[in-house]
């Protein structure tokens, strides 16, 4: 196991919950030791160093916040605590919070917010966020999550471009939750192409009462909503040129005044946009400003879209299976290789949205326990289509058919190299030597090839 991951420390009884906490802690990336008793957590947090410890209230043997209390009149060096309690208990989780606490989560919970909670608390500590990172495992969006706690410290606005659906608001939020305190400061979300033009200046800017007819009270806008926080302006290239100019003026002086007010607002912030259009070519063409263009492509992040980095595609499926089971407590469907040979073949124009629907659609309307290419795809010409568009050479059809088949057994293994090899039949040496003449480029754990 790759020692340099971060450590999560689990405490819960429960043993489904346990199970699916931690399969879905190591498709994050992280480590994690399970104890389903306070005891053998005691003595586990005595001894080892965690990036962040996740505690039941109710263990059976002592409560959650016993234990925790007992580890601070002992004076031990504690990771960042996250609690996961039931509504009755809400008031012991304000109460750890108050003893040092760092966050509690309430049954049911929503797993991507306990791995936001969970990211946030290690990108405090310094933890290596591309291992942490929900991003994927493809070099190019591993790049990307490298990036991200750099441009948390040193840049104010931030301009993500992308094919739509590809996970703009994804790479937004991941941002967000690399400042030490993300889970104290709001992260706001607008789509400008959704808002009408006569609702845009009220909807960012808020409004007095009284400042037009059914304007019966006073309202913040969204800008004031994110102050301290992120305000992410999803296809900024839809905003229309009025707009822009009051857009541009918040920018630069870093207030605003609400419609039918007077007074100077300040707001601090950091401020993302995105879009799927080419700026520059709307600045040519008039229907972008230029001054406003500029002033937001100081720093650029340009995600790839999903047929670019086809690593991602199965790390992406296993995730939403995963996600999809956990969710409506069921036993998670898996994909057969035709299937997989399909999803790497498609090219998604949809991107990353696309193949999440394809797959919540198939686990709901499939009663089989492994999804067939019919299953995953409406269309089962298309579908037929997608698994036989490499045999006119048989060269090129056998050395993708390798590399999809060795890229299948990495995802399977969660990248790493001596369990891998070992399902393949083949040594950690040869397998390596493959992985460079196939241009492999997922995360390899265990990375450096041994002896065969």
């Amino acid at each position: 196991m790759n020692s340099k991951l971060p450590r999560l420390c689990l405490v819960e009884d429960d043993a489904i919950m346990g199970e699916s906490l931690c399969d879905r802690f190591e498709l994050e990336g992280f480590a994690c030791d399970w104890h389903k008793s306070a005891a053998s957590a005691l003595a586990s947090l005595g001894k080892k160093k965690y990036a962040v410890a996740i505690s039941d209230i109710h263990l059976p043997d002592i409560p959650g916040d016993q234990m925790f209390m007992q580890l601070i009149k002992q004076g031990a060096a504690l990771p960042p605590f996250i609690f996961i309690t039931g509504f009755g208990a809400i008031d012991t989780a304000v109460s750890l919070l108050k003893q040092g606490a760092a966050d509690y989560i309430t049954k049911p919970f929503d797993l991507d917010l306990l791995m936001q909670k969970i990211r946030a608390l290690t990108a405090s500590a310094h933890a290596p966020t591309s291992a942490a990172s929900s991003l994927g495992i493809s070099a190019s969006m591993r790049h990307i999550a490298e990036a991200l706690p750099r441009l948390t410290q040193h840049a104010n606005t931030i301009r993500i471009t992308g094919e739509s659906g590809v996970g703009k608001e994804k790479v937004a939020l991941e941002l967000h939750c690399c400042d030490p305190d993300a889970s104290n400061k709001p992260f706001i979300a607008i789509n400008c192409g959704a808002i009408t033009e006569s609702l845009m200046e009220a909807e960012l800017f808020g409004y007095e009462k009284g400042a037009f007819t059914g304007a019966t009270r006073e309202k913040k806008g969204l800008f004031e909503q994110a102050s301290g926080g992120t305000l992410f302006l999803d296809e900024i290239g839809e905003m229309p040129l009025a707009m822009q100019v009051k857009l541009l003026r918040a920018i630069q002086e870093r207030n605003i005044v609400r419609v039918g007010g007077e007074t100077l607002i300040p707001v601090e912030l950091r401020l993302i946009c995105a879009t799927h259009r080419d700026l520059k070519q709307m600045v040519e063409q008039g229907s972008f400003r230029e001054d406003l263009f500029y002033r937001i492509n100081i720093i650029q992040l340009k995600i790839p879209p999903l047929r670019e980095r086809k690593e991602d595609i199965l790390w992406f499926a296993e995730l939403f299976l995963e996600h999809y089971a956990t969710q409506h407590k069921i036993k998670k469907k898996t994909l057969l290789p035709s299937t997989e040979l399909a999803l790497l073949e498609y090219p998604w124009p949809g991107n990353v949205r696309e193949l999440k629907h394809a797959i919540e659609r198939a686990c709901i309307l499939s009663g089989n326990t492994e999804l067939t290419v019919e299953d995953l795809f409406e269309d089962a010409n298309l579908a037929q289509h997608t698994t036989l568009t490499m045999d006119t050479d048989l060269n090129q059809y056998l050395h993708a058919c390798e590399r999809r088949y060795i890229v299948n057994a990495l995802n399977r293994h969660r990248r790493h190299m001596g369990h891998t090899a070992a399902a393949l039949g083949i040594s950690r040496k040869n397998l390596w030597e493959k992985i460079r003449k196939l241009d492999i480029t997922a995360d390899i754990k265990d990375g450096q090839p041994s002896n065969p």
